[in-house]
């Protein structure tokens, strides 16, 4: 019984147990393994736990130091829209100033370009008038050197405007201003201001009818009357004198001198004066034929009422005379083709515009 304490009770066999004895050499081994596979497991889970708590405060500070960085990154990108609201709001006034400079430029270029057309077009009717009046001095005067004058002075001031598109104009012009240095010159002011003069001393010659030979006894009377004597004397001398002045004989030269009344002498002066005024016109026009019909005319006139033995009418009769052998008949040029250049550029710039 104490050999088989765990034997089966009668009736039938029980299952076998192995003795405690021979259980234990293998719960050992299996016990130490799963201490250490816990051991090993523990510090896993320890080593982990560990790793995971570094990596959650790695973790923390990245996100600590994002989240700084984010707020710096905010604070930067709210300066740069700040500062990029300041550039438009800059960037529109500049826009709005060069646009502003740009329509002031416009409008400037524009007025520049009409003050430049009103100036070369008040230039042009300029010249037009210059060539207009030289070409009435041609034709009414005959004064080449006025013209000539006046042609070189449009030339002058097309040459200022320096346009290549005047050449053809001052090309014309300067052919006119030729043919003007090669026309004849006749001094129209030279023998006007000559003919002025005679008819200012129409009026201070003496007519013929007012010479008076020397009274010498006249003379001798007044001699006598100089003389000392008695008052007596002198009263019948003086008395004589006037008596022989009521009466006048005189012995002239000239059989045939007019005696002209007051108004016929002042008539005569003025006629005179009207003759030597009618060839001043001729002269202006060039009619050579009526210059020295009134010059002739009016050296008759002088010669025939004028008294001769005066220096002053002799002088005169010199100057009528040399008046009538100048010669005032030329062909004068003309300046149309310049007119008619200077017109036609006109022309073609209203046009144009």
């Amino acid at each position: 019984m104490d050999e088989f304490p765990n034997a089966a009770p009668a009736g039938g066999p029980a299952p076998a147990k192995p003795p405690a004895r021979e259980r234990s050499p293998y719960l050992q081994p299996v016990a130490l393994v799963a201490a250490v596979a816990l051991a090993v497991l523990g510090w896993q889970w320890y080593d982990s736990r560990q790793q995971i708590s570094a990596l959650q405060h790695e973790l923390a500070q990245r996100l600590a130091a994002a989240d700084v960085e984010n707020k710096q990154s905010r604070g930067v990108a709210e300066q740069v829209r700040e500062a990029t609201r300041e550039a438009q709001v800059k960037l529109g006034v500049l826009e709005a100033k060069l646009q502003e400079s740009q329509n002031q430029q416009i409008a400037l270029e524009a007025l520049y370009q009409e003050l430049s057309r009103s100036r070369d077009e008040s230039l042009l009717a300029d010249v037009e008038q210059t060539l207009l009046v030289a070409s009435q001095q041609l034709q009414l005067a005959g004064n080449v050197k006025s013209a000539l004058i006046a042609l070189q002075a449009a030339d002058a001031r097309l040459a200022r405007l320096d346009r290549p598109q005047l050449a053809g104009l001052r090309k014309v012009i300067a052919r006119d201003v030729e043919r003007l240095k090669l026309a004849p010159y006749v001094d129209v002011i030279g023998i006007s201001a000559r003919i002025d003069n005679l008819a200012g001393l129409v009026d201070s010659l003496p007519l013929a009818m007012e010479a008076r030979a020397p009274d010498t006894a006249a003379a001798a009377a007044k001699g006598a009357a100089d003389a000392p004597g008695s008052a007596w004397t002198r009263f019948t001398s003086e008395l004589w004198r006037d008596m022989r002045d009521l009466v006048r004989i005189e012995k002239m030269d000239r059989p045939d001198i007019a005696l002209l009344t007051p108004g016929q002498t002042y008539f005569l002066r003025e006629n005179l004066k009207l003759r030597l005024l009618g060839a001043r016109l001729a002269l202006l026009a060039h009619d050579e034929k009526s210059f020295k019909a009134d010059l002739r005319a009016a050296r008759d006139w002088v010669v025939r009422y004028y008294d001769g033995r005066n220096p002053a009418v002799t002088n005169a009769v010199a100057a009528v005379r040399q008046l009538q052998d100048s010669q005032i008949s030329i062909e004068v040029p003309d300046v149309a083709s310049s007119l008619d250049a200077v017109r036609n550029y006109r022309l073609v710039r209203e046009r144009a515009r």
